[in-house]
């Protein structure tokens, strides 16, 4: 394993970690940690673009070139995690557990449409 990688790895573990943590602590009423969960989740997403800057000094890549497929490959994470977290929402908080189901379903979907975005269908 290469060094940048293994870099690379571990930040991104500790920044997941922490936004992970940070959005239970944030919506979980019974823990009473809303304000603390938000600092969290916030040094969480921090950390991961950091992690993202560092693991290409590493590998000695240019900058991030903002064109359409990065824009749409970005979106698709965004809005397909959030549509995940909603169907976790709907079985877990509102004890909804067939449309959650159905709800988080339609979110896997979509992040796993970003494989062929960003690999292709050859």
């Amino acid at each position: 394993m290469k060094k940048s990688s293994f870099v690379a790895m571990i930040l991104g573990t500790v920044s997941g970690v922490l936004f992970a943590l940070g959005m239970c602590m944030a919506l979980l009423p019974e823990w009473n940690a809303f304000v603390e969960g938000i600092a969290f989740g916030v040094a969480g997403i921090v950390l991961g673009l950091i992690t993202v800057f560092v693991w290409r000094k590493m590998e000695n890549k240019g900058r991030l070139k903002l064109n359409k497929k990065t824009v749409l490959t970005v979106a698709l994470g965004v809005l397909g995690s959030i549509v995940l977290g909603v169907g976790m929402c709907f079985c877990l908080v509102w004890e909804n557990i067939v449309a959650g189901t159905l709800i988080g379903l339609v979110g896997i979907v979509e992040l796993l449409s970003i494989i062929p975005v960003v690999k292709g269908i050859k």
